[in-house]
Order: structure tokens, then C-alpha cells, then sequence
């Protein structure tokens, strides 16, 4: 039968698929678009399957903060190559991905839940098979707090969430900042409280053998080992890394001179690789 040009632009538009694509989907449907669509998502799948074991590295990551700046997200949509990655089409999807996952609080319901006529997850099968490359959620992560502040690096390799205990006049550009900051610094925790004890006593026996090879006392290697672990604590917690803008203060410091009384109650980090 014949299959007009109209016909296959409205199924391209429907579904992102190439243009020939789209005609033979029509033309083994019989003209039927409802069962063309479908044959594209078999297609689909039939390429997820195929690149099931490819590495997805690449992609975007975007942040994305409700109306009140009190919710946020951070999503990661990885596919396989940065040629991909930058197109305005892929980038266009990832955008809507992300804003949709903010009504989600976890990735397991956000997977399961109806975009643009099928499961996210469907969705992400459907443009593997429109793109050729595996489409997956690499990252998804929710922050809440009084107020949240969001960041993306440039490139959309990192994007992180950063709640603070109040909302006050600097709110955004303190939250922004230390966004900023966690995207630069990639802190392993908040404060202390939040560094995992396994991690303390591996530092803590890594810091000892410094010490023994250097030739110091068994008997002093305790009280110089703690001092060591608080400059690993501000090198590696958010709030007591010297602030990347003024190496003269914390982060910790910068939020109190900025907003007073204010304080950062945790923050979300999600990066490509």
C-alpha cells in the first residue's frame, strides 16, 4: 500500500525515529499508526537487548527544584557516546525525564510511572531503538529540606541539590554556591556524623603506617593519627571544606556570614562515569 509523506513525519514526530524507519513500520502495519507505533517499540527492544552490555558513560545530568524550593532532583540519563549526549533531541528528553522525576521519591516509582503515553522505562527502551544507543537511568536522587538550591556544571556532566535549614533573603545564592562547591569538591559527606566508621578506621590505620615509616613512636601514632583525621574531615565534608571562593573560611562559615543562623542540612551529588 501506498504510505504518504505526511503519514511518516506525523509518526517521526510521534516517536523520534528515522524517517525510514518510520515508513517500513507503517508499511509492515499496513498504514495501521497505533500498530507502526508499536512495531517501532519492538524495535526497541530488540536493540536494548542487543546493547544490554555496552557501557553508558556518557549523557546528561540535570537538576531540577520545585516552585516552593523545597523538593528536588537530580537525575542522570546515560547513553553511550558523547556525540549523543549533545544533541539537542537527546538533551530535549533528559529535560523532560528530569522535570517529570520530581514528583517521584524514588527511582523505582519513577520508572514505573506514565510518560508521554508509556512507562518511563518503556520510554527509555522505545529511544534506544530510535537512537541505536543504550538509554538508561544512571543516577536518581531526591533532596528535601526548607529550602533547596540546585547547580549543574557546564556540559551537564554533574548537577547537584543542596538543602538549607531555613529560606532567607541570600537563600538561593547561598544554596547556589555551595552547590557549586560539592560539584567542584566532591565531598564524601556533610559534616562528620556522616562519614561511615569503616572509612575513619581505614584512614586512621593509613594515617599510623605514614607515621611508622617516618620513624615516629608506637606511643605517639594515636594523637597524631587524630590530627590527621580532622584535616581529613575538612578536606573531605561539605561544611568544613575552605570555601572555594574565600579559602580564608569554611562553607560552614560562608553560609553564617551570609545568612545568619542559617545552616546546610545535606546536599545530593550525581556525575557521568
Amino acid at each position: 500500500m501506498k504510505i504518504t509523506a505526511s503519514e511518516v513525519n506525523k509518526l517521526r514526530q510521534a516517536t523520534g525515529a528515522g524517517m525510514m524507519d518510520c515508513k517500513k513500520a507503517l508499511v509492515e502495519s499496513e498504514g495501521d499508526f497505533e500498530k507502526a507505533v508499536e512495531v517501532l517499540r519492538k524495535k526497541g527492544q530488540k536493540v536494548a537487548a542487543n546493547r544490554a552490555d555496552r557501557d553508558s558513560t556518557e549523557g546528561a545530568v540535570l537538576a531540577k527544584v520545585n516552585g516552593d524550593q523545597t523538593v528536588g532532583v537530580v537525575v542522570s540519563v546515560n547513553c553511550e557516546t558523547d556525540f549523543v549526549a549533545k544533541n539537542d533531541s537527546y538533551l530535549a528528553l533528559a529535560q523532560s525525564l528530569v522535570d517529570h522525576a520530581l514528583a517521584f521519591e524514588t527511582e523505582e516509582a519513577f520508572l514505573v510511572s506514565d510518560f508521554q503515553g508509556m512507562t518511563v522505562a518503556e520510554k527509555l527502551t522505545e529511544q534506544t531503538g530510535v537512537i541505536g544507543e543504550k538509554i538508561e537511568i544512571g543516577s536518581f536522587k531526591r533532596l528535601s529540606a526548607p529550602f533547596v538550591g540546585s547547580y549543574i556544571h557546564a556540559g551537564n556532566k554533574i548537577a547537584t541539590l543542596v538543602g538549607l535549614s531555613a529560606p532567607s533573603e541570600k537563600a538561593a545564592e547561598v544554596a547556589k554556591n555551595v552547590a557549586m562547591q560539592a560539584a567542584a569538591m566532591n565531598p564524601i559527606a556533610l559534616n562528620e556524623e556522616g562519614v561511615d566508621a569503616s572509612i575513619i578506621e581505614k584512614e586512621i590505620e593509613i594515617a599510623k603506617d605514614q607515621l611508622r615509616q617516618e620513624g615516629k613512636p608506637e606511643a605517639m601514632l594515636d594523637n597524631i593519627a587524630k590530627g590527621k583525621i580532622k584535616r581529613f574531615f575538612k578536606d573531605n565534608t561539605l561544611v568544613n571544606q575552605d570555601y572555594i571562593k574565600d579559602g580564608k573560611q569554611s562553607v560552614a562559615a560562608y553560609v553564617e556570614s551570609e545568612a545568619p543562623g542559617v545552616t546546610v542540612t545535606a546536599f545530593e551529588r550525581a556525575a557521568l562515569g
